[in-house]
């Protein structure tokens, strides 16, 4: 499961790897830490077909039987099972997406059972890469004190560990693309094509770059109702990484 990653390339080289000929982020400044529901750069299909960066906030729209008639959705960030009906309407191009990343921590429970973010990356520099996500516009309550609103949400696809992820959690990990080509296909290809990147990266596409066991900033606590309801032991699990990863 992936709660916090971090995005320090610039938005120059996130134009570059995707082929994105769109930028509607402005002035993107290094985000060293994005949590559930925070707005992110990801790049979409346009209307017309051309690939543009923006901003999304993180977090799809919980199925129904989730909310069980609540009206706050704090939204659903992870997607291990895409092939339950609520999310199909979502899978194809003009609603896939991938999401920029540097790094992105799996939290570690210690013998005094805290949570400690272990941070994971392609190679200690860092590099650039993307998760497989999916987007969507929607309106709902994503938190009460703000009422209902409209905005672009996105969710990123996990699948089963099997690198070095998988002995802090093992449970899921991020979809991960790490060239063009895997990005190119999932924008563009078919369904029966593009699923076949749901799958768990190669052992060595991930090292772990850092660990932190000290220091936290409080957040306004967000909770995943959809993945809560899969894993109940993680709900309300998470600390707030210090964001300096």
């Amino acid at each position: 499961m992936c709660k916090l990653y971090t995005i320090t390339k610039a938005q120059a080289a996130i134009l570059e790897f995707t082929r994105a000929t769109r930028d509607r982020t402005g002035n993107l400044s290094p985000v060293l830490g994005v949590f559930p529901d925070d707005p992110a750069p990801v790049v979409r299909n346009g209307e017309d077909g051309e690939r543009e960066l923006t901003m999304m906030r993180w977090g799809m729209p919980s199925p129904e039987f989730v909310l069980q008639g609540r009206i706050v959705d704090s939204g659903v960030t992870n997607l291990p099972d895409v092939t339950l009906q609520h999310w199909h309407r979502w899978l194809g191009p003009a609603n896939r997406c991938v999401v920029p990343f540097t790094s992105f921590a799996v939290f570690e429970t210690t013998a005094e059972n805290k949570k400690v973010p272990v941070w994971f990356a392609r190679a200690k520099s860092r590099p650039l890469a993307f998760f497989a996500g999916i987007w969507t516009n929607w309106t709902s309550v994503r938190r009460a004190k703000e009422g209902e609103v409209t905005a672009d949400l996105y969710a990123i696809l996990t699948c089963e560990p099997k690198t070095v992820t998988a002995q802090i959690y093992p449970k899921t990990m991020p979809v991960i693309l790490t060239d063009m080509e895997q990005v190119d296909v999932w924008m563009r290809a078919d369904w029966s094509e593009a699923s076949a990147l749901h799958r768990p990266p190669l052992i060595e596409t991930l090292q772990p770059v850092s660990r932190l066991d000290r220091g936290r900033v409080e957040r306004e606590p967000v909770t995943d109702p959809y993945t809560a309801s899969m894993h109940p032991a993680d709900a309300g699990s998470l600390s707030d990484a210090r964001s300096g990863a």
